[in-house]
């Protein structure tokens, strides 16, 4: 599976890394990614998740069932 936060879609982004000279090479920026598992109540399973740090946060703040539903709406869960 690719780097994908499942619940936010943030993925990796590329830029560049500047010397002092100022000479630009391409560069990628990675998403800070874990694997968590997750009991989901209303389906009465456990659930592995790939999810950044702001996607960890959004489930502590809003549940497991509304970030699904939210990361559904919006396209970024492909399988569960």
């Amino acid at each position: 599976m690719s780097k994908v936060c499942q619940i936010t879609g943030k993925r990796a982004m590329t830029g560049n890394n500047v010397s002092h000279s100022k000479r630009r090479t391409k560069r990628q920026f990675n998403v800070n990614l874990f694997s968590k598992k997750f009991y989901w109540v209303e389906q009465d399973q456990w659930i592995r998740l790939k999810l950044s740090a702001a996607g960890l946060r959004l489930i502590n703040k809003i549940g497991v069932d509304a970030a699904l539903k939210r990361a559904a709406k919006k396209g970024y869960l492909t399988q569960l």
